[in-house]
């Protein structure tokens, strides 16, 4: 166990496969009473009817984005308020960074966004399991998080980094 940051919220956003999933993993392990907020675990709770986002994707998908988003903003509080510090972690770029900070109630709040270069960023995608690059290029999507999203909080290039370096780094930007 290392810092105690107490009962507050981590957001850590960026790209798919910039490692928010295993860094907050580990972060979350490092804290004396933390949770990991997965934001997917809420899209994939739609069984029927899910609408996938694209470049050029349908209202459906942007409003369930919305209603993912919101859903992980009230149970992260739920759980500060209960004395835990939530980290939570999805994509929120763009307009929805501004708009899911105003969602969090708890205070303190702190935004992390992992932003590798896009090189790094394809090699971690070839190395998962999974893919969540279907329609988007790894350049488009950087693009579309580096071109609209405004810099709010903690942004870290983790091209150089493993996932410990990369939540060292975090928990000494947090304490600066």
């Amino acid at each position: 166990m290392g810092a105690d940051l107490g009962p507050c919220v981590v957001l850590i956003t960026g790209v798919m496969a910039a490692g928010k999933s295993t860094v907050a993993q580990l972060l979350a392990e490092s804290l004396p009473r933390a949770v990991h907020v997965r934001g997917d675990v809420f899209r994939r709770m739609s069984v029927s009817g899910r609408a996938e986002m694209t470049p050029d994707g349908p209202q459906e998908a942007r409003s369930q984005l919305d209603l993912r988003q919101r859903i992980s903003a009230q149970v992260a509080d739920a759980y500060a308020d209960d004395g835990w510090t939530a980290v939570v972690q999805d994509i929120v770029l763009r307009e929805d960074l501004p708009r899911y900070v105003g969602r969090i109630r708890t205070r303190p709040l702190h935004v992390v966004v992992l932003a590798p270069a896009p090189e790094t960023v394809r090699e971690r995608e070839e190395a998962r399991g999974k893919t969540g690059y279907g329609e988007w290029t790894v350049e488009a999507f950087d693009a579309y998080l580096r071109s609209g999203s405004p810099r709010i909080g903690l942004w870290l290039d983790t091209s150089g980094q493993r996932p410990e370096e990369t939540v060292s780094a975090i928990l000494a930007g947090l304490r600066e």
